[in-house]
């Protein structure tokens, strides 16, 4: 069938590193997935107006993109265990032990904001940081180019699951605090210190990386280098790279509106939905979002990486503008989880292409520039998307905004890269 499954063969073929990259992937995303549910709604609680909340998750974002341009540019060169642990100190201290402990313990919003910029904080329930390109480069460089999409497709599932698994786990022990007797604000904070513990265990599990994880010196570029390059990591690629960077900034810029803290906000002022709920709705949410990433390998392999990120995003998209012009919750979660079901199919996809189009040696620095392009635009958009939720006559418009640009974000890259193929996809 078209939407065959890759086969789970590949990761029996996986290294001691690549499964504990697996580890490190899902420890991320259970902490973003319960921290989406309740970010937004526990910085409500605290009396923050909808203009506020908008501009603080902006100055996350930014913040998470200064850190990533940093490690992931130079990864290659200095040593990829090295930088990810690097980015691990960054996320425990600076991120996840100072931003979390602040969230949890002060209202200020001088120190919200100081605290967000820093840190490493994760307001739509998916990767930020250095880690995640770090990470595919040293996954790609363990399996052949035909096995390096369905590795990817496993690998987001493996952090779609996660990501679920901590919303639901978020709102359900929401609930039952508060039940328990705690507040509001009180089950909320508790969340923030469980964030923190988070990256102590992301920390540790770095540790354990071995040597074979680095890029191998008979791939390390030779020759003259450029500044560009030195500062990048980017040489012969740089014009692709820099091309899909444009891309995927004005495809997060739109996805920057409907961040999952933002669209669990959109519920619940919409239809008044509790934590609990919300939790449920983004469990299955993120359920099928891993699913279709994983079948996106079978599509690619018959149609091509491309061909599958442009094919199954406009759909997604499509289904995107519909969920506020339902007329009750039933069906607008219906139709959210109809757009999860096909709306991760361009991830892997996308990752592969970007890591296949590269030197080896550029790997690393070309999906750390593509992340941070998509950083930088999905911080952008969350200003905006607050000042649209704070006038309730403007509900709707993130979700029409958002559908619209990732449309014509779907139209432009098949026009600017449909010559430009991975190897695995040229003839003999």
């Amino acid at each position: 069938m078209f939407l065959q499954l890759p086969q789970s063969h590949v990761l029996r073929k996986l290294t001691a590193d690549g499964r504990l990259l697996f580890s490190t992937r899902m420890a991320r995303m259970f902490a973003y997935g319960f921290l989406a549910v309740v970010l937004v709604l526990y910085l409500h609680e605290i009396g923050l107006s909808a203009s506020r909340i908008g501009v603080l998750l902006t100055l996350t974002l930014f913040g998470d993109t200064l850190v990533s341009l940093w490690i992931t540019t130079v990864a290659d060169r200095i040593g990829r265990r090295r930088m990810l642990m690097a980015g691990a100190c960054l996320m425990l201290f600076a991120g996840v032990l100072f931003a979390g402990v602040l969230f949890a313990t002060t209202s200020n919003y001088l120190l919200l904001v100081i605290a967000a910029t820093i840190g490493v904080i994760s307001p739509s329930g998916y990767e930020v940081g250095p880690f995640l390109p770090i990470e595919q480069a040293a996954l790609a460089q363990t399996v052949s180019s035909a096995e390096r999409t369905q590795v990817f497709a496993w690998y987001n599932l493996a952090g779609s699951l996660a990501t679920a698994l901590g919303a639901l786990c978020g709102g359900v022990l929401v609930q039952m605090l508060t039940g328990a007797g705690l507040t509001q604000i009180q089950s909320y904070r508790t969340l923030l210190f469980l964030y923190a513990a988070a990256g102590l265990i992301l920390w540790l599990l770095f540790l354990r990386l071995s040597p074979a994880s680095e890029l191998p010196a008979a791939k390390k570029a030779t020759g003259k280098s450029t500044l560009f390059s030195a500062s990048f990591g980017l040489h012969r690629s740089r014009g692709i790279v820099l091309r899909l960077s444009a891309l995927f900034a004005l495809d997060a810029f739109a996805g920057g509106f409907v961040l999952q803290s933002m669209v669990a906000y959109w519920f619940h002022l919409r239809f008044g939905v509790e934590p609990a709920l919300l939790g449920s709705i983004f469990f299955g949410a993120n359920i099928l979002a891993g699913l279709s990433a994983l079948a996106a390998a079978g599509v690619a392999s018959r149609i091509g990486l491309l061909n599958t990120m442009v094919v199954t995003h406009v759909p997604s998209n499509l289904l995107l503008i519909l969920v506020p012009l339902m007329p009750n919750l039933p069906l607008a979660i219906t139709v959210l989880l109809l757009r999860f079901s096909i709306s991760q199919m361009d991830v892997p996809t996308r990752q592969s292409y970007t890591v296949a189009v590269v030197d080896p040696d550029e790997m690393s620095a070309a999906a750390g520039v593509t992340g941070v392009a998509r950083t930088t635009g999905a911080a952008l958009s969350p200003i905006f998307a607050g000042l649209l939720l704070a006038n309730p006559a403007l509900l709707s418009v993130p979700f029409f905004l958002a559908g619209g640009l990732k449309i014509v974000y779907d139209l432009l890259l098949y026009r600017s890269f449909r010559a430009v193929r991975p190897p695995e996809e040229m003839g003999p």
